[in-house]
């Protein structure tokens, strides 16, 4: 195995960012206000407490500093325990995005577990890796780009990075709300200089960090271009049924990317407006360093859900969690940006199409098969409506467009337009992993105590995407965290008008049901 790094040891502290205050001008204060009242009093609740202009709820309070020692071993390359094939295979035009090509970190916490004494993680999980890398091997190549900046593959088995870590911390000082934002997440899954990028580099980067109590932190790095969250939970499931002793995945690897390549002739039959060429007259759409922003995580338990359900209509009463959460934040988020009355803002969900197509793509297909579909509107009109019906209906509606024929039309359109990047300008995307079976991944050690994205934004668009994450608060309620990152003054606006619907709780002894996203 060929050396790459030198050891490194690592003392971490995270930075807990002040707090500023931001007075919003009088006009936009009073129309606000305005909706607000027009709206509580629609709700017929006349005991319900009046919103104090200045009352401001920070719901998502930063996680108390926390400061402990990683020390890592020399960064190793690991390849395939056995030959494979030198070949090239090209990406679908599906995985050739130019939206797709950034590193996407994951990270998984496990607890102690006295069955597995005498067992090292590191060395299971290494292990492991290399066999699973026998039959996923084009995870052991490196991308090229070929003619017109095609994507492909060509598996050299070089082999991924892995590193060995230990950290002077036990599971529990991280607390007991797992999620992102983590502290130090930077020291538990490293980056190696020169393994970031998208040509050339390795194409998948695996630390596992013991902990001083006995559990350990399992973190990736994937190249986006390779796999959507469902391609990489396949991989990670294989790692783990070869760490549990089995000697092949239950699930075989299928590559045959060419299901999702253009069509020839192409011809695009849908539209795409999370693709439109707009203009970015006021820098909305400028990708902000994410140390430049406020970054927060805030959690939705079935009290929360109840809460903003009551500005739901009721024949919009059947949509799901994820729907009513998007409606509400994008509403919330629209207002904090203080758009123009005439612009126009996007809400884009990341929708998967794995179930849609006939025939099916083979189970074992661990590409990208998903799309974002947009609802598009005015700020004027998506701010003006009280409730979040109008909203709803838009978030729904661009949804139920995913189908075969929609994925087929922005393969064409990627071949066609030459891969644009996705629209960022007035846009807020959200990506629901509820489903995606990071808590399921199982190395020995049981299941994770929180599996999923280490961050909760898109590092590559943080102004414009988040996660939607299954978690646990403080007092073990199950429900979701979902990751908001906006310039710190428009934080101050987005946590007022979160509040607002928050603060609207139902009479007390009443329940709602809590639906799961049907994405």
């Amino acid at each position: 195995m060929r050396i790459i790094f030198q050891t490194k040891h690592m003392n971490c502290r995270q930075v807990v960012r002040p707090f500023h205050l931001f007075y919003i001008n009088s006009n936009f204060e009073e129309r606000i206000m305005a909706q607000r009242a027009h709206t509580l009093q629609s709700l017929k609740k006349p005991n319900l407490p009046k919103l104090s202009k200045n009352h401001l709820l920070n719901m998502a309070a930063p996680t108390q500093s926390l400061v402990f020692t990683v020390r890592r071993s020399k960064p190793e390359l690991i390849p395939p325990a056995q030959p494979t094939p030198h070949e090239f295979k090209q990406l679908s035009d599906i995985d050739d995005q130019e939206s797709f090509r950034f590193q996407a970190p994951v990270i998984q916490f496990y607890r102690h577990d006295p069955s597995m004494q005498g067992r090292d993680p590191v060395k299971v999980i290494r292990e492991a890796l290399a066999q699973t890398l026998v039959f996923y091997y084009p995870f052991a190549g490196r991308l090229r780009e070929g003619p017109g900046r095609k994507l492909v593959v060509e598996c050299t088995s070089e082999g991924v990075v892995f590193i060995e870590a230990d950290a002077d911390v036990t599971l529990e000082q991280f607390g007991d709300a797992l999620r992102p934002p983590f502290p130090c997440l930077e020291e538990l899954l490293f980056d190696l200089p020169g393994s970031g990028g998208v040509l050339h580099c390795p194409l998948l980067l695996i630390q596992v960090t013991r902990l001083k109590c006995g559990a350990f932190i399992f973190a990736l790095r994937l190249n986006h271009t390779m796999s959507d969250a469902a391609g990489l939970v396949q991989f990670m499931t294989a790692v783990g049924e070869m760490a549990r002793g089995a000697r092949s995945p239950s699930v075989l690897p299928v590559w045959q990317r060419h299901f999702l390549n253009a069509r020839d002739p192409t011809c695009l039959t849908c539209t795409h407006r999370e693709y439109d060429e707009v203009i970015d007259t006021k820098g909305t759409g400028t990708i902000t360093p994410l140390e430049d922003m406020a970054c927060r995580s805030f959690f939705f338990g079935r009290t929360e859900l109840s809460a903003i359900r009551r500005f739901v209509p009721l024949h919009l009463s059947q949509s799901t969690t994820f729907e009513v959460i998007m409606a509400c934040l994008w509403r919330c988020r629209t207002i904090a940006l203080q758009f123009d009355r005439n612009e126009e803002v996007r809400m884009m969900s990341i929708v998967s199409a794995r179930g849609k197509f006939n025939p099916p793509l083979p189970s074992g297909y661990y590409g990208n098969v998903f799309a974002y579909p947009a609802a598009v509107t005015t700020a004027g009109k998506l701010c003006e409506n009280t409730n979040l019906g109008y909203a709803l209906e838009l978030v729904r509606k661009a949804k139920r467009e995913v189908n075969e024929e929609y994925m087929r039309s922005v393969a064409d359109l990627m071949v066609i337009r030459g891969r644009p990047f996705l629209t960022v300008v007035g846009s807020f995307l959200v990506s629901d992993v509820t489903r995606a079976g990071f808590g399921k991944v199982d190395f020995g050690w049981g299941k994770p105590a929180y599996g999923g994205p280490a961050e909760c934004v898109v590092r590559s668009i943080p102004r414009t995407g988040s996660f939607y994450i299954p978690c646990k608060n403080s007092k073990g309620e199950e429900g979701i965290a979902v990751g908001v990152c906006l310039p710190a003054p428009a934080m101050e606006i987005f946590v007022k008008e979160l509040d607002f619907f928050l603060k609207n709780m139902p009479e007390s002894g009443k329940k709602s049901t809590f639906n799961t996203s049907k994405l």
